[in-house]
């Protein structure tokens, strides 16, 4: 059946349906106008597409816009959905393209379905914990890294950057002291304080020295300052390097043929693993200043009386363990930091995630690392 001299004098949306050869030739206006006619024209075909593989000749389309393109590709899935097959025939470059901004999209997937909140938070939990696995294969990954880049500088000690290191060491640690100073003298007081109300009981106020004495230098020292690095050091490493990723001065470096790590992570890294130990010693000091202070106020101890019982209870062993930890916190920090800051994309918020996520990790790692040390330790009875 072919479509009359009217109708294509009219411009309406219609064609002419050859059964037996299983052909479509479509005519007229295939425009929003003439919608009620695209639409029965398409069910028609749907039904003829049902029995047999059928081509549509678009040939004879006087126009086509958006809607008459986005019905013949709906009826197009609908048949291949159906197990059939259409093809199109006598199209043109202006049609090809429409047609293909039209084409089929993948579905939307459906709504997650919800379960109660066990299941979310077990469900949370895995997906952390298999987050976690990752973090742990890539910071051992970044670390070869940063030890190869090590060794090149080492080999190559022209390239390296002094004035970066110098430079970072004094944001790092000198920048570091007041308050890492202040806080920890603080802390130190109000250890002393407690210990010296607990131990009022048994008559034992005394030995408050030797409580802030052997907590302060082996592990409340250290402990305190590498929290306070990674909050204070650490977030500033993520947030610098993660700005110069979304600015992409990171590529920029690479394009001249220079080595990010070598230019941006080894002089941070050293500058913590020299600095950390440093700090550790000051935040020591300062803490046993504050403790000190506490005792003669609330103890009755006399300063001579706090300094010789401090002698006696603790020696340079005690000062050497807080020593020991303080780079391998002062690496792990700069690891960590330096990966979130890597990991940044190109937006404010995918920077301030990271930043958090650098000063969580760092923090909870230090911990970590502080509780195998303590087992190291009372193993080898140091």
């Amino acid at each position: 059946m072919r479509t009359d001299d009217a109708t294509i004098a009219d411009g309406r949306a219609d064609a002419a349906f050859d059964e037996a050869g299983g052909r479509v030739a479509l005519a007229g206006r295939w425009t929003a106008d003439q919608a009620p006619g695209v639409e029965t024209v398409a069910a028609r075909i749907a039904a003829m597409a049902a029995s047999r593989p059928i081509q549509i000749d678009l040939s004879g389309i006087m126009r086509l816009d958006t809607l008459g393109a986005w019905v013949l590709e709906r009826t197009r899935g609908e048949i291949e959905a159906a197990g059939g097959r259409l093809a199109y025939a006598g199209t043109s470059p202006e049609h090809r393209i429409l047609l293909g901004e039209m084409g089929l999209r993948e579905p939307e997937p459906p709504p997650r379905e919800t379960h109660g909140a066990i299941y979310q938070f077990l469900d949370a939990f895995g997906r952390r914990t298999m987050r976690g696995k990752y973090d742990v294969v890539t910071g051992i990954a970044f670390l070869g890294e940063v030890v190869t880049a090590c060794g090149r500088v080492a080999l190559r000690p022209g390239t390296f950057r002094m004035t970066a290191l110098v430079n970072q060491i004094e944001q790092v640690a000198w920048r570091g002291v007041p308050i890492i100073a202040l806080i920890s003298f603080l802390v130190g007081g109000i250890v002393a304080q407690q210990g010296i109300f607990q131990l009022q009981r048994f008559g034992a106020q005394t030995f408050v020295v030797n409580l802030i004495g052997l907590l302060i230098l082996r592990e409340l020292g250290v402990l305190l300052t590498s929290i306070m690095v990674a909050g204070r050091s650490g977030s500033a490493f993520t947030a610098e390097i993660g700005s110069m990723r979304m600015r992409e001065e990171v590529d920029a470096l690479r394009v001249m043929g220079l080595d990010p790590i070598e230019i941006l992570i080894v002089p941070r890294i050293l500058a913590l693993v020299i600095g950390l130990p440093m700090l550790t010693l000051v935040a020591s000091l300062a803490a046993l200043a504050g403790g000190g202070l506490t005792a003669m106020l609330y103890g009755g101890l006399t300063p001579e009386g706090f300094l010789a019982r401090l002698q006696a209870a603790v020696s340079v062993q005690h000062v050497m363990v807080g020593l020991i930890k303080a780079p391998f916190m002062a690496l792990t920090i700069g690891i960590i930091a330096t990966i979130e800051g890597f990991a940044v994309e190109g937006s404010a918020e995918s920077l301030g995630r990271h930043v958090t996520a650098s000063v969580v990790k760092s923090i909870f790692m230090v911990i970590v690392l502080d509780g195998l040390f303590a087992v190291f330790f009372a193993a080898i009875d140091f």
